[in-house]
């Protein structure tokens, strides 16, 4: 009996990554006006934001439904294989009450993970489990590793605006004005699963050193667990120039450091212009 890793398109892992990994990703619906899309599916990245910036319309994201979840689980059972299925933050969708009601339905060999994660840190959790997997772990103590390490996963990101994120319904208006005057560039983490704003910096430099300073206090990067950097928007230029900013954090640990565009689910709250870098601290080291 093998294992089948289950996800959803939040966690920005590409259908050509889920293909090259042998899991499965359930995209996200998005809506401009009357026009819905899967994510990553039906619109790529690039189309999605050049739609995003040529709008007036903020788009739309819709949970995945139980039904899909339950097509999704019935598919990996009848291969023979147990599921492990690993769930955007309940506390910004409610993506896991839909794969709860399906795991009901289907019965025995499903285990279901709130990561409290979403974007790319949901993204290096997804990686560790496949670690895991090919390692030999069976499902049940895959689900229960990831639901040991999945607070120690780490999300630090810049934003350009704090805009979307109010308009999507994600932040009060009092926050994102916060961020909105003096050219503040909003820095963003995951707590509890869900967005917090930790600190603002003016400019993007400024941004990029707040970065690498939220790194160091957290103890630095366990270079032995899977990390990731993201950006958002048609351009990585801003990617680029906070790598060679932090080059000394990595410097002598890693060739490279894999790079995503993050797509429709979570662009939609962030916007173009945002980076992030996610990774498991060395002070709670797995």
């Amino acid at each position: 009996m093998g294992v089948k890793i289950i996800i959803d398109s939040s966690s920005d892992v590409s259908q050509e990554k889920a293909a090259e990994w042998g899991i499965k990703v359930i995209p996200l619906k998005v809506r401009f006006g009357n026009e819905e899309f899967e994510d990553g599916v039906t619109i790529s990245n690039r189309t999605f934001y050049e739609k995003l910036i040529e709008t007036d319309e903020i788009p739309k994201t819709s949970q995945i439904s139980p039904y899909t979840y339950e097509e999704a689980f019935r598919e990996a059972l009848e291969a023979g294989d147990e599921v492990v299925c690993l769930v955007i933050s309940s506390g910004v969708s409610g993506c896991l009450q839909s794969a709860n009601i399906a795991a009901q339905e289907c019965g025995a060999g499903i285990h279901v993970v709130d990561t409290r994660q979403f974007c790319i840190s949901y993204y290096i959790l997804t990686e560790y489990a496949v670690r895991l997997r090919d390692r030999g772990i069976n499902a049940a103590e895959i689900a229960s590793e990831i639901e040991r390490v999945k607070d120690s996963a780490t999300l630090v990101s810049v934003f350009d605006t704090l805009e979307y994120l109010k308009l999507g319904g994600r932040l009060s208006s009092a926050a994102a004005f916060a961020g909105s005057v003096l050219a503040i560039k909003p820095v963003i983490s995951i707590s509890d699963g869900i967005v917090d704003v930790i600190g603002k910096a003016r400019g993007s430099k400024n941004g990029n050193n707040m970065l690498v300073q939220r790194i160091e206090k957290l103890g630095g990067i366990d270079f032995s667990m899977p990390l990731c950097l993201g950006y958002t928007g048609l351009s990585d230029e801003l990617l680029k120039k906070y790598l060679q900013d932090s080059y000394h954090l990595y410097a002598g640990q890693i060739e490279t450091i894999p790079i995503v565009s993050v797509g429709a689910a979570i662009g939609t709250y962030a916007g173009p212009g945002a980076i992030a870098f996610a990774f498991f601290p060395m002070g709670d080291k797995i």
